[in-house]
């Protein structure tokens, strides 16, 4: 573990002389100093880190609902839901489409649907810290989104299992899918009704015990959600916004600041390991093929969600380029299609996608004031009547001014 702490600073630090962005770096130590490449090996099994990976996960995500207050989701709730289902509609079914046009079978179809379909919670996470973008206004329908990808991931999960096991009991389906959901509803309910109660629960001065108790309440709300169906990350996002609300949220915010840069940086390191390099140049063309449709795609919904909140070419191309990367939950599906036998191509397909999204999506994040300046010219106008109208002073509230 020390060693892949340190081999993740190393390369960061080299990365950052020249401008890259760090969540590439982290996944890269892993894969050179993985059991799949030639050299020092320092974790020749990967799931020896998985109980450290899935912390990260936990963090980024009790992060990112720290950030997302309760009264954005009360405000915006259905502008969120617009932009959340259009982004789903364009790019999960771009991925079935795709999915059968690769000719692998149904199962492998759908599977494909949701590697193409969901963003990297994790990913959009880091770049939006990275970037200095959470304040931004387009911040808001970003973690929207993945607020409502979360919600159908956890319900796509649900109804694929049996799919992919060959259950033909419609009846269990049914009986998965409502617990998850139910489970979800008793969280938004908890959420919404409960943050009073429970900022006096974790109303306390001291530090040591503030840490102690939503670190606890993350990771245990997280192994709940699992055991309900639901995806993991989902549970502690919902902490993360309950506590967001209380009086201790600020304290909060800074107190985990950094146990999230360090597991989070396992997280990508562990999924470095998981990486075969030799594997991917038989899915080649194929890999290449669906980054291309997830590029436009995320273009198209980019600009979708800019329609519905108004906003001009700079945020438009935030949200196309900051959702663009795809991780965990890809990886969660290639394990759940190698353990049902399915098409012998699908894992190191999705190894491989998912590596050059995780590329490319923080550096085309970084850099998306390129893809604004080809966006088309109403979007621009726009913006600059958002400029010339915003008082003196006030230049950095602009969307896409960073």
């Amino acid at each position: 573990m020390g060693g892949a702490f340190l081999a993740a600073a190393v390369l960061a630090r080299l990365g950052g002389r020249i401008g890259l962005p760090t969540i590439p770096l982290f996944i890269l130590a892993g894969i050179l100093l993985g059991p799949h490449t030639p050299g020092i090996v320092l974790v020749a099994d990967p799931h020896d880190l998985e109980m450290l990976s899935a912390l990260g996960l936990v963090l980024l995500l009790f992060y990112l609902g720290l950030e997302f207050h309760m009264d954005d989701l009360k405000a915006g709730g259905r502008k969120m839901a617009l932009a959340g289902g259009s982004y789903l509609l364009l790019n999960v079914g771009a991925g079935l489409g795709f999915g059968f046009a690769l000719g692998w079978g149904t199962s492998e179809a759908l599977v494909l649907a949701g590697v193409l379909g969901i963003s990297s919670s994790a990913i959009v996470t880091k770049v939006l810290v990275d970037t200095g973008r959470l304040g931004n206004p387009e911040t808001k329908p970003i973690l929207g989104i993945i607020v409502v990808e979360d919600i159908f991931l956890a319900l796509y999960l649900a109804a694929l299992q049996p799919i992919l096991s060959g259950a033909d009991s419609f009846a269990a389906a049914v009986m998965d899918g409502g617990k998850a959901f139910g489970f979800l509803i008793l969280l938004a309910l908890a959420a919404r009704f409960g943050t009073r109660i429970i900022g006096k629960l974790f109303a306390t001065r001291d530090d040591e015990l503030l840490v102690i108790s939503f670190l606890g309440a993350a990771v245990f709300m997280a192994g709940v959600s699992e055991w309900f169906g639901v995806a993991d990350a989902i549970g502690a996002f919902m902490v993360g916004l309950m506590l967001g609300s209380t009086a201790s949220g600020e304290r909060i915010l800074k107190l985990v600041h950094p146990l999230r840069d360090a597991f989070g940086a396992i997280f990508f390191f562990a999924f470095g390991l998981s990486i075969d390099p030799g594997d991917l140049p038989v899915v080649l063309w194929p890999v290449l093929a669906a980054v291309a449709v997830t590029l436009v795609m995320n273009v198209v919904a980019g600009l979708a969600a800019a329609k519905v909140y108004g906003f001009g070419a700079g945020p438009a191309a935030n949200i196309s380029t900051t959702l663009l990367a795809r991780g965990e939950f890809a990886l969660i599906l290639a394990t759940m299609a190698a353990g049902a036998g399915l098409d012998d191509r699908l894992s190191p397909f999705i190894a491989g996608y998912v590596l050059l999204l995780a590329v490319l999506g923080p550096l085309a994040a970084g850099q998306s004031q390129w893809l604004a300046r080809v966006l088309p010219k109403k979007l621009q106008k726009a913006e600059l009547q958002e400029v010339e109208l915003t008082p003196p002073g006030r230049a950095e509230a602009v969307p896409g001014r960073r």
